[in-house]
């Protein structure tokens, strides 16, 4: 069995609110095996997001350890953490300078991380970018002029741009239509698969979790309250908690599932 690329163990992240200590996390542990898609869910407030912030090192622990490919994470991040270790933003146009041509954005984490000879990197934002299922010549436009479908495809283009092992994606799709949605969770599945990455997907929409998690992790106020494969935890949840969720899950009719599979694969 191979090794964890992530082992989280009794993680604990306390807040000062207004003079009183409030635990966002409370002692969390678990791993991330190499190459699945692990969701992370749970309603707001539940310490879901908190759990990317530390692993992305924009939090620092209060307690409890990050151990990635073997070595412990450090509280400041260094360049090839950072790059091993990359972000998928919910609002991509947020996440995306808008100054900056597309071209821009991605060359930008090429030059930044040294990867490439320096005179094939701009054929090589034309290879993400098709990668991702844009034409190259969207190198030339800006974030502005793209759809919503369009630019959470340039983000995911960034983060490959980094040759990263571990994506944190961020509610990356929850801003798009449920068609463009389906696309996208194709298009990172697909990704997942060629290139043996492995993905933190944080969200709160267990209908989405159902169509791309190997495994999810089900968090309430804090603690992990949780753990398994997806199809176990839907067909026979353990924690009420659990239950309450899934029991939310909009229904989904057989001729949805056929009209959405049909649409995607045109």
């Amino acid at each position: 069995m191979s090794e964890p690329i992530l082992s989280i163990r009794n993680l604990t992240k306390t807040f000062d609110v207004n003079g009183q200590e409030v635990k966002a996390v409370a002692d969390v542990s678990f791993d991330v095996m190499p190459g699945e898609c692990l969701a992370v869910v749970g309603e707001s407030g539940s310490g879901k997001s908190t759990i990317a912030n530390m692993v992305l090192g924009i939090y620092g622990p209060t307690a409890g350890s990050m151990i990635f490919e073997g070595t412990e994470l450090p509280a400041k991040r260094d360049l090839p953490h950072r790059r091993a270790i990359q972000l998928v933003q919910q609002n991509p146009l947020s996440a995306l300078n808008p100054r900056r041509t597309v071209g821009a954005s991605l060359r930008l984490a090429l030059d930044v991380h040294n990867i490439g000879e320096r005179s094939g990197r701009s054929r090589r934002v034309g290879e993400l970018l098709e990668e991702v299922g844009l034409p190259a010549d969207f190198a030339k436009r800006r974030p502005a002029s793209l759809s919503g479908g369009q630019r959470q495809r340039v983000a995911i283009a960034r983060a490959l741009a980094c040759q990263s092992r571990l994506v944190v994606l961020d509610e990356p799709t929850s801003a798009l239509d449920v068609l463009v949605q389906a696309r996208v969770l194709k298009l990172l599945d697909d990704l997942r698969k060629a290139r043996g990455l492995t993905y933190i997907f944080i969200t709160h929409d267990l209908s989405v979790v159902r169509n791309i998690a190997d495994r999810m992790a089900v968090f309430e106020r804090g603690r992990l309250v949780e753990l398994g494969d997806t199809a176990r935890i839907f067909s026979a949840p353990e924690h009420p908690y659990t239950r309450k969720l899934i029991g939310a899950v909009p229904v989904v009719t057989t001729d949805e599932l056929e009209l959405r599979d049909r649409l995607i694969h045109d």
